[in-house]
């Protein structure tokens, strides 16, 4: 699903290595890395690193569900801080993996996003697309964990 041109943000996890791995690159599993064309750009950037890679560009942050708990942003991928965030929402958009046993795990709570920074959080509140096989997705909800808590 990949697209030529656009650069792709992979989030920490197996998951998201499995993805570079798929690719044929040496991904990192802790850390964030980023990818486009079929090649490594980046592995293991920081937020200020990040920041300057997706500046200008189409970008989509590849991310996975923390799997019994639902976060997606700010557990374990603070790189991808609001700063960063907010021009990947702007110029492409979030990709979320998970498998359905992960989604079913979370009882129907929805996925979390706590970035810090509750305006940021705010931009990925809504319904998205789930990656959760070949050729497989569901429409799953991500709220602000602030807004969850309450």
């Amino acid at each position: 699903r990949m697209r030529p041109g656009v650069r792709y943000v992979l989030g920490p996890g197996a998951t998201t290595m499995a993805v570079g791995r798929r690719l044929g690159l040496a991904t990192t599993l802790l850390g964030v890395d980023v990818v486009q064309d079929g090649a490594l750009v980046a592995a293991d950037v920081t937020d200020r690193q990040l920041l300057g890679l997706v500046d200008g560009r189409e970008t989509h942050a590849v991310v996975s569900v923390i799997g019994g708990q639902g976060f997606v942003l700010g557990r374990g991928n603070q790189q991808i801080s609001p700063a960063v965030l907010r021009k990947i929402m702007a110029s492409g958009g979030l990709v979320v993996l998970a498998t359905r046993r992960k989604l079913a795990g979370l009882g129907g709570r929805p996925l979390l996003a706590d970035t810090g920074d509750p305006a940021t959080d705010a931009l990925v509140e809504g319904y998205v697309p789930v990656i959760t096989g070949h050729r497989e997705s569901a429409l799953y909800r991500i709220r602000p964990a602030t807004e969850e808590f309450r």
